[in-house]
């Protein structure tokens, strides 16, 4: 039970060991310090810990309140970055436009749909709220669409609404009307310092975009509340730079309000590959960039074990939906507007099982397809373990 990282729908409590520390991450949000005397040899918690740790409440699964809906306002994106994997090649002509999956754009036909199909969905599992991610493509080259439905959620019992956005339309929208309507947080991704971004994440027009995003970003702060969340890719490529992408966003954002995270790459686009390895320098880097940003006052977010994903992890969708802007249901926003995915439509409901069953994936964490798990297992345990003694010593968790 104790055995460290799972990919499968049954959350998995792990044990990981720190520089200074023992930390137990439960299901849910639970987290506690462990000494040397609550494991045995094996770095297992001894059965008296176990006792302990069950009356306490970290062995539970928190209890699901909330549906989780994942819409794709529109499948078109102003970016050509060549990792996507909403991408179907590369660009054959050596430039910034590779062919893309088919353009759909969220109508008010559509989401008056969307709206009832969740509405039976919460009912049938008898959840209260309702939480949203606006996705795409790039949501925002559909605002009217991104408005709309949040406007119609509400009566749902919309806790809160997300989006994952390339920052470039940020500045062009009326973002605070989108805050008004239950948007909580943005989710920027960023490849790596200003040059090396610049060089990845290309309009399909040419040209970079790392200026323009963090000059939006802090626009965007200074007119509302709304907390941005800074994921960086690491590439092989890339990694000399991000100590220096630190430092220069620390320099420009308000990091109290953005929280930062990093993430390798996966060989995910077609014709791309990420060629980094669960050495011991990545190691090193990815705590010591964890340690900076802490410095630096940015949002660390705390370690947690992985729970299932509450759209692909339980077949059906029982508590939550990824919706293209077309009505499609997929499994999992990685197959999304992919027609050969399909699972089913807000219309007619998902399809029979004998049908979904072979389309229905699941998200991977780490977003890896590395052969080697087990190594990023261990790396991603130790990165972790590193974290939680940091935020410990900062009086953080």
């Amino acid at each position: 039970m104790f055995e460290g990282r799972h990919r499968d729908d049954e959350t998995r409590p792990r044990v990981l060991r720190g520089e200074r520390n023992w930390w137990f991450l439960g299901p849910g949000n639970g987290v506690a310090k462990l000494y040397p005397w609550h494991v045995d040899h094996d770095g297992a918690p001894t059965a008296e810990t176990i006792q302990w740790l069950a009356s306490q409440g970290l062995l539970k699964p928190p209890t699901r309140k909330n549906y989780s809906l994942t819409v794709l306002t529109t499948t078109h994106c102003n970016l050509g970055c060549s990792y996507c994997f909403q991408n179907l090649g590369q660009d054959e002509s050596g430039g910034t436009a590779p062919p893309r999956i088919a353009y759909t754009r969220l109508s008010s036909a559509t989401i008056k749909k969307i709206i009832e199909f969740t509405r039976d969905r919460m009912a049938e599992a008898g959840l209260s709220g309702l939480c949203i991610t606006l996705f795409g493509g790039e949501p925002l080259l559909n605002p009217r669409g991104c408005a709309e439905l949040l406007e119609a959620a509400a009566p749902l019992g919309l806790r809160h609404a997300d989006m994952i956005s390339n920052g470039t339309l940020l500045n062009s929208v009326p973002i605070k009307r989108l805050s008004e309507l239950g948007l909580r947080g943005i989710q920027i991704t960023l490849d790596g310092d200003l040059p090396d971004h610049d060089a990845t994440r290309v309009k399909r027009t040419g040209g970079g975009t790392f200026d323009e995003i963090v000059r939006n970003i802090r626009e965007v702060q200074d007119e509302t509340n709304i907390i941005f969340s800074l994921r960086v890719n690491v590439t092989a490529e890339n990694l000399p730079g991000i100590d220096r992408l630190i430092e220069r966003l620390a320099e420009r954002l308000n990091t109290a309000r953005c929280g930062i995270y990093f993430k390798i790459v996966g060989d995910v686009g077609i014709g791309y590959r990420n060629d980094v390895s669960a050495s011991e320098r990545l190691l090193q880097q990815f705590i010591d960039w964890n340690r900076r940003a802490l410095a630096c006052g940015f949002r660390v977010g705390r370690p947690r074990e992985v729970v299932p994903c509450p759209a692909c992890s339980f077949t059906g969708g029982r508590y939550g939906a990824v919706v293209s802007a077309d009505g499609s249901l997929s499994s999992c926003w990685e197959t999304a507007g992919k027609p050969e995915w399909q699972v089913g439509t807000v219309f007619d409901g998902y399809q029979p099982d004998q049908i979904a069953a072979p389309r229905w994936t699941t998200c991977e964490e780490d977003f890896l397809n590395f052969a080697d798990t087990d190594s990023w297992n261990r790396f991603h345990d130790a990165v972790d373990a590193a974290l939680l003694d940091d935020l410990a010593a900062l009086g953080r968790l």
